[in-house]
């Protein structure tokens, strides 16, 4: 598993809350679970504690994005740096099942599951992931999406740098809105026009009686 994957965790746990609508699916084990998704011996540890505690790390995750998001750089990596501290790694060489063509293991860096509980292992690896996607592709690819009221994170994977927005839905929602924008105000325009060309035409006829 690379180590690119794990940045995923991150972004799983910091939508699990949209702010904005007052809504919040992190409420259970079960979800707390869900959000393991295939790394089904950690999520197996999870009890109601972990809750709590993955709502404390996801709001210091969110803060990573946040401060990404408004440029600030050095905030972003002091908050994850912090969370590197307070829950570390435990990296190791895997080969699970995955073959070659010649039969030999597939090796690559795997992250371990955390003892002593859900939240530390969940953490541990939500973290890792997301400092290894801004040292390896800047901290301008975090980002928060511009969709209002959204703002769930993302992780800028373009080309060019380029994304704005979560998902396709949150795009296509924000370019309608934007149009009906434009076509407010070109009605507005119009109106305004009409009316300054009919306030003309009546003081030159005043004028000319």
């Amino acid at each position: 598993m690379e180590l690119a994957y794990y940045s995923d965790y991150a972004v799983r746990l910091v939508n699990s809350e949209d702010p904005a609508r007052g809504k919040d699916s992190l409420t259970s084990v079960e979800a707390v679970r869900d959000l393991f998704g295939a790394h089904a011996s950690a999520a197996r540890r999870a009890t109601d504690a972990d809750v709590t505690r993955l709502r404390s790390v996801r709001a210091r995750l969110r803060a990573v994005f946040e401060a990404a998001d408004t440029g600030d750089e050095t905030l972003a990596v002091a908050l994850l740096n912090s969370l590197l501290l307070e829950f570390p790694v435990s990296p190791q060489i895997s080969g699970h099942d995955h073959r070659d063509e010649d039969g030999r293991p597939l090796w690559h860096l795997h992250l371990a599951d955390h003892p002593s509980n859900a939240t530390a292992g969940y953490a541990a690896i939500a973290a890792m992931g997301l400092a290894f996607h801004l040292t390896e592709y800047g901290v301008d690819r975090l980002g928060l999406c511009e969709a209002p009221p959204c703002r769930n994170a993302y992780l800028d994977t373009s080309t060019n740098r380029s994304r704005r927005y979560c998902s396709d839905r949150c795009a296509t929602r924000a370019n309608v809105a934007a149009y009906r924008a434009r076509k407010r105000l070109a009605a507005d325009r119009s109106v305004k026009t009409g009316l300054a060309a009919d306030s003309a035409q009546s003081t030159s006829a005043s004028g000319e009686r």
